[in-house]
């Protein structure tokens, strides 16, 4: 038995909650990951996972495994970067994930200067609206924005993005621009966006110096995906909040004509997030330090 790679197989079983998924991760078949965790058990004489037809836990012999392996496999990986040229020029596999608008206008343009600087890095890029589990999604970092609430998380702050009210010109030409944000009751068309996470529509917010306030409307039409809302204001149905970086180009085009822009919507935090409980590689403290550099000013729009 590999006993270095049984160990490994172990604790991406635990991590993932799935024999497929930790295979996956580790780019071995399923067979393989199995027998190698099968002999594991039988050299310790203990059983570490409990498994049923809907999902794997740990024994409590295997949850006390799984914390002294982990422990080992970060001190393994800590020599090697040590004396390896890893540590001058990073590299492997980096597995991210980010919402849609986000990788369109912000991430993706930047990237190509991130893999100029770290071309031994590979990246898999995950793009959606709705949160991974970033344990058994078997990703690295997401970048969010908005509240976030998991507090199992280590979260870094790397930029505020700047949020305006807009529709089309031929929009406000049929019912008219609203000096303040009361006038969106008489009569305008909501183009919602709805939280991925509960279903429910996100409100629009104005601030005015030390002012805020939320009109909730029912909306026109509420849509969970950020390209498809923009999308659904360019079409002419009604008024969006988002971000300036996403219509920007479209505004300065005519295309879209911010409105109520002395009562602009409060500054959206960004961050990028990964999990406490796993070890921060080389190529993963890069990409978060990168973020910090680039982030903040691409997100202004």
């Amino acid at each position: 038995m590999d006993q270095l790679m049984a160990m490994r197989a172990f604790t991406r079983v635990v991590e993932t909650g799935s024999f497929t998924r930790a295979a996956d991760s580790l780019n071995m078949p399923i067979a393989t990951l199995s027998k190698l965790v099968k002999a594991l058990e039988a050299h310790l004489g203990v059983r570490l996972l409990q498994r049923t037809t809907r999902r794997v836990t740990s024994t409590p012999e295997g949850e006390d495994y799984y914390d002294k392996a982990r422990r080992v496999l970060i001190d393994i990986e800590d020599i090697d970067t040590s004396f390896s040229a890893v540590k001058l020029q990073p590299q492997g596999h980096l597995r991210i994930d980010v919402g849609g608008s986000t990788a369109r206008d912000v991430l993706i343009p930047l990237l190509p200067d991130f893999m100029r600087r770290y071309p031994d890095i590979r990246i898999d890029l995950g793009v959606a609206d709705r949160p991974v589990d970033l344990i058994s999604g078997n990703v690295d970092c997401v970048i969010r924005g908005g509240a976030l609430e998991d507090s199992s998380l280590i979260a870094r702050h790397i930029g505020n993005a700047v949020m305006v009210t807009c529709a089309t010109p031929g929009y406000l030409k049929q019912h008219g621009i609203p000096a303040y944000p009361e006038e969106l009751r008489n009569g305008h068309k909501l183009v919602s966006y709805l939280s991925p996470v509960t279903g429910r529509a996100v409100p629009f917010r104005f601030t005015h110096g030390d002012e805020t306030r939320d009109i909730t409307l029912q909306h026109h039409i509420g849509i969970n995906e950020s390209n498809a809302h923009l999308a659904a204001a360019v079409a002419g149905i009604g008024i969006i909040q988002t971000f300036r970086y996403s219509v920007r180009e479209l505004i300065e085009a005519g295309s879209l004509v911010e409105i109520l822009a002395t009562w602009r919507p409060p500054h959206y935090p960004f961050y990028v997030v990964y999990p406490q409980n796993r070890h921060v590689t080389q190529r993963l403290r890069v990409f978060i330090a990168w973020l910090g550099e680039v982030f903040p000013q691409a997100v202004k729009g």
